[in-house]
């Protein structure tokens, strides 16, 4: 099938170039880079014609950075990259991946034979979570179809109709790009996870990540985690409830 590879690079952080260069010289699907939304040019206008808080339930209790919200309208470009292109699918890359191309080929070619029109696959860096329904296997890889989908956009292999799907569902949004691809019911999409973990998030190296986060007092912190551990729960529950 016709499937392009697309790095999502942010164009002004120039210590990830050498990076990218590498993916492009090792993904599949004739790579090519995206950029990304860059938050320091992003207006309040721009924010407000896409951001609205408590948009959907459960609700989402923080409120987006800027760079939440240009890591969003990335991966949106993405998505509608796939479509206008009239791709059958589109493998988005975030630019602090590392991989080993013998491990990831493989991978990729397993999981093209258990794609269905408005799959979205992700390719976790972590090896917690994510247990669900097995539907293939075959030499030590599974696809599979998580009861809760887990976090991280680091790589993903995406339909056609799931990007349209997704481009559909998130023309105004509430919360982090990851957190809500988490609400299957609201995108439409079908959510897979693809195992073993071959890729790796390697930002620190890079020097961290384009998502600056500012160190809060202890206290706001505690009650963040407290307002993160409730949501969370409410989440686990509404999937396991629209679980297929």
């Amino acid at each position: 099938m016709s499937v392009c590879a697309l790095v999502i690079h942010l164009r002004r952080a120039a210590a990830r170039r050498p990076q990218v260069d590498k993916l492009l010289q090792t993904l599949p699907f004739a790579p090519a880079v995206l950029d990304a939304v860059d938050a320091e040019s992003l207006t309040d206008a721009e924010i407000a014609r896409v951001y609205r808080p408590g948009l959907h339930r459960p609700h989402y209790p923080f409120a987006l950075r800027r760079t939440e919200v240009a890591c969003f309208l990335s991966h949106r470009a993405a998505w509608r990259r796939i479509v206008e292109e009239g791709h059958e699918a589109g493998l988005i890359v975030e630019d602090d991946v590392a991989f080993e191309p013998s491990q990831l080929g493989p991978m990729l070619d397993f999981a093209h034979a258990g794609l269905q029109p408005g799959d979205y696959l992700r390719l976790p860096y972590r090896s917690r979570g994510e247990r669900g329904r097995v539907l293939a296997s075959r030499a030590g890889m599974t696809l599979a179809e998580p009861a809760v989908v887990g976090l991280g956009m680091q790589m993903q292999l995406v339909t056609r109709l799931a990007a349209e799907r997704a481009l559909g569902a998130t023309e105004m949004f509430d919360r982090p790009v990851d957190t809500t691809l988490q609400m299957r019911w609201l995108t439409g999409v079908r959510m897979l996870t693809l195992r073993p973990v071959v890729i790796r998030e390697i930002g620190g190296v890079l020097g961290g990540t384009t998502v600056q986060k500012k160190k809060k007092p202890l206290g706001e912190a505690v009650l963040r985690e407290v307002k993160r551990a409730s949501y969370r729960m409410s989440l686990r529950l509404a999937s396991l409830a629209a679980r297929p």
